[in-house]
């Protein structure tokens, strides 16, 4: 990290056309979802710089307030692949990653891909599959890979697991792994709609598969690799040091965050500042994402649970503590 932020130091930003045409190209995305996906602009958005930082969003809601209607609806916007797997507790890991066949005629054995074998990934409800199933993700979602059968094939890019789940307290659920939910850069609630909104629903629905596509894989990748040229200056990558190692030492709290949380942070701060048409990174932007990106890593203790605190609060309360800088060099 320290050497990537030298980099961006010496003089490598992005000119003001290029970060321009980043965020038109983001802002059209996001406009084409929102035609369908009423009122939840914020959380589109989320979900879209999820994807330009190379992540994977987890959203966790009841049943029917349009979690796999957002994600359809992203994978309609962007002219790439796109695969559902539908998890139940049946459900095997070579239904995800794939299995190997024996063929008769040539005496070989052929390699036959699983359903994550694509770009956008749509998890529906993954905590109703087994633990062994879920973990069958690990690999693709960190490593943009998978391997069967001692053979290593290479996932296409851009590549985003989106998962569904209902609260883990609802029938028939399976909590995921702490190792799976810490590779999810972000967990959102869609939450129930307003009633102005609701109406605008109730009339709107299955509009979805209308959507045209506004953007490609191409663009995708581009805007990808735009975002890792977004300055983001020492003070603030010292800062996001202290909100992580703050969680490790709050006292609300059981398990702070992994350094993963942080890296998460400094990824996706530098894609807002691209939707925002920056080419730097603000205090501002940091503090807007971190209860997205650290929520979901921390454990409450059973004290602050009886309480009835949540993860929001805790780390929102470490917002209003931890010292932000505000002597930064201009870095426009």
């Amino acid at each position: 990290m320290e050497r990537d932020t030298n980099v961006q130091m010496s003089g490598l930003q992005l000119s003001p056309d290029q970060v321009a045409a980043a965020a038109e190209i983001i802002g059209r995305i996001v406009d084409n979802i929102d035609t369908v996906i009423i009122g939840k602009r914020k959380l589109v958005e989320l979900v879209l710089l999820t994807l330009v930082s190379g992540g994977h969003v987890l959203i966790e809601d009841v049943p029917g307030v349009g979690k796999t209607s957002l994600v359809h609806a992203l994978a309609r916007s962007i002219d790439c692949g796109f695969k559902r797997i539908q998890f139940t507790p049946d459900i095997m890991p070579s239904d995800v990653t794939g299995f190997s066949v024996y063929n008769q005629k040539t005496g070989e054995f052929e390699f036959r891909p699983g359903s994550v074998m694509s770009n956008i990934i749509l998890a529906d409800e993954i905590n109703r599959a087994s633990a062994k199933t879920q973990s069958s993700m690990l690999e693709a979602m960190e490593e943009r890979q998978v391997t069967v059968d001692a053979e290593t094939y290479e996932l296409r890019e851009p590549f985003m697991v989106l998962a569904t789940q209902n609260p883990i307290e609802s029938f028939g659920t399976y909590p995921l792994p702490e190792a799976q939910i810490d590779r999810f850069f972000v967990k959102i609630t869609l939450g129930y709609p307003l009633f102005e909104e609701e109406a605008k629903v109730v009339t709107m629905s299955g509009r979805a598969k209308s959507l045209q596509a506004v953007a490609g894989a191409e663009d995708v990748v581009n805007l990808q690799q735009l975002a890792t040229r977004v300055t983001v200056h020492p003070m603030l990558v010292k800062y996001i040091v202290e909100l992580v190692t703050a969680t490790r030492n709050h006292p609300d709290l059981t398990l702070g965050s992994s350094p993963r949380g942080g890296i998460v942070i400094y990824k996706m701060s530098r894609a807002y500042a691209l939707m925002k048409n920056r080419n730097y990174v603000l205090p501002d932007d940091i503090k807007y994402l971190a209860p997205y990106i650290l929520a979901h890593r921390v454990m409450l203790t059973h004290d602050a649970k009886i309480s009835r605190k949540s993860p929001g609060d805790v780390v929102k309360s470490i917002l209003n503590t931890v010292l932000v800088p505000v002597e930064l060099e201009d870095a426009g």
